[in-house]
């Protein structure tokens, strides 16, 4: 059952977020090479929601889902990532929680190293 959105004051959003965008390029082989370039700085705040289990090279690892809040601003679409200091995290869904433009609420999903270097090669 989702969880109710609850307003999050100012003072709440001190954690430094930098919205990473993918740039692709061709690779000369008929396919493109995507890497992540820094964007905007945001200011948000982050909550743990579940974490989910999942086999990833053969062994279970948990993945971290997150929710993290911002005031409303850039456009935040699922191709992009947020980093936080080394942390990266991808956007799995943004949006406007009650369409009055104050806040922007992003679902993501923290990667793991091995993830950021396959997401790289893709």
């Amino acid at each position: 059952m989702p969880q109710p959105l609850t307003r999050v004051p100012i003072g709440a959003r001190r954690r430094r977020f930098v919205l990473e965008r993918p740039v692709e390029t061709p690779d000369g082989f008929g396919g493109v090479v995507r890497r992540f370039e820094a964007g905007p700085l945001l200011w948000g705040a982050i909550e743990l929601l579940r974490p989910v289990d999942r086999l990833r090279f053969g062994r279970a690892e948990a993945v971290a889902t997150h929710r993290v809040r911002f005031r409303f601003g850039p456009t935040v679409t699922p191709a992009m990532r947020l980093a936080s200091g080394p942390r990266r995290f991808a956007v799995r869904s943004a949006g406007d929680p009650d369409g009055r433009r104050r806040d922007l609420v992003c679902e993501v999903a923290e990667l793991m190293v091995e993830e950021r270097m396959v997401e790289a090669d893709a």
